[in-house]
């Protein structure tokens, strides 16, 4: 654990050049943020207290709770830091594919596989953030079906502009392939089941649009 009390702590002195007060050093935020990313992966949402993450940062409690009120600002923060990087990659699959939102619908499936097959993998932080969090009005579950839907319009966008007879039910076949995916790999790793949903994902894209996506073969083994 890394000391950073001198670093993220800037005095402000008053008038006499006394130190009257400490503010949190540029990058506070980010800091207790990435923290955070690493022991929600490693021991869930719900086990990690904020005295722990205070031990884990070397931020003072005082700094911490001027960046973040409470636990359930701190899930949210998370959820929306997670929630941008998504997006960002998601929107340069779409850009990889201009004009062709049958292949965007199966880069993102690419990305998604991606995703869990990279080092220190733990499942997808959504799926985890709802399941310790069942109550349908904490904040971080609802932070998790509102991505779940969003990324859900999402791929009834690209169906409907693919010329899908039904947008809706494609979006919803990719979905549970996404989300089977994410859950598989948390398991079983990327070289189980979770291996042959880009596949899957393909053979769906064609059977809705007719010749749009040339064959291709299962990722792994």
């Amino acid at each position: 654990m890394s000391n950073l009390r001198d670093e993220v702590a800037v005095a402000s002195p008053d008038a006499d050049g006394a130190e009257v007060a400490r503010r949190p050093a540029p990058g506070t935020r980010e800091r207790i943020l990435k923290v955070a990313t690493e022991l929600f992966g490693k021991h869930g949402v719900r086990a990690v207290g904020m005295q722990q993450l205070v031990d884990e940062t070397g931020i003072g409690k005082s700094l911490v709770y001027r960046e973040f009120t409470g636990k359930d600002d701190l899930v949210v923060a998370w959820l929306h830091q997670m929630r941008a990087v998504w997006w960002d990659m998601s929107a340069e699959v779409v850009a990889r594919y201009p004009d062709d939102p049958a292949r965007q619908m199966l880069g993102i499936v690419e990305m998604v596989h991606e995703q869990v097959a990279a080092e220190g993998y733990f499942g997808c932080v959504y799926h985890t953030t709802s399941s310790e969090f069942r109550d349908p009005q904490h904040p971080g579950h609802q932070e998790s079906v509102r991505h779940a839907r969003e990324i859900r319009e999402q791929l009834r966008g690209l169906a409907s502009a693919a010329g899908v007879v039904d947008p809706h039910r494609l979006a919803d076949e990719l979905l549970l392939i996404i989300d089977g995916i994410y859950a598989s790999a948390s398991v079983l790793g990327p070289s189980g089941p979770s291996r042959i949903g880009v596949e899957l994902a393909s053979q769906l894209i064609q059977q809705h649009c007719s010749d749009a996506l040339p064959a291709i073969t299962t990722i792994g083994h």
